[in-house]
């Protein structure tokens, strides 16, 4: 499968973008979804993760209640919405794929790990300024 990511941007503190991530192949109603961020100098972080439904999300504690992961698989594209931006959320954000057929993400199925994800999109740069 082939991610293509979008939506970044410059915004000021407190205010929103929406990422999408747009997923070629018949086939990604069977991948839980990923968003990761990697600020210069430091490693790629775990921001959001989505089962293949929809039904079950997960998000990293710092984006938790200013965050929202969702999907269209009608649409084959994943979706972060991110609200209440601080200048720390400044990084290259990406998409992944992981193959789960489990309809759950969580710790235990691993998907807030990089290395458990099968397909990366390019990224999208997001600076939030002061």
């Amino acid at each position: 499968v082939q991610l293509q990511a979008s939506g970044g941007g410059l915004v000021q503190a407190g205010g929103s973008l929406r990422l999408s991530c747009a997923a070629s192949g018949r086939t990604f109603s069977s991948y839980a979804m990923g968003w990761f961020r990697q600020a210069p100098g430091k490693e790629r972080e775990f921001v959001a993760a989505i089962s293949w439904s929809g039904g079950s999300t997960l998000y990293a504690d710092y984006v938790k209640g200013r965050f929202t992961i969702s999907r269209d698989n009608a649409k084959n594209t994943v979706y972060l919405q991110m609200n209440s931006l601080k200048p720390e959320d400044t990084a290259v954000y990406y998409c992944a794929a992981k193959i789960l057929l489990v309809d759950v993400v969580s710790v235990v199925t691993g998907t807030t790990k990089a290395k458990e994800y099968d397909y990366w999109g390019q990224g999208t740069q997001v600076t939030v300024s002061s």
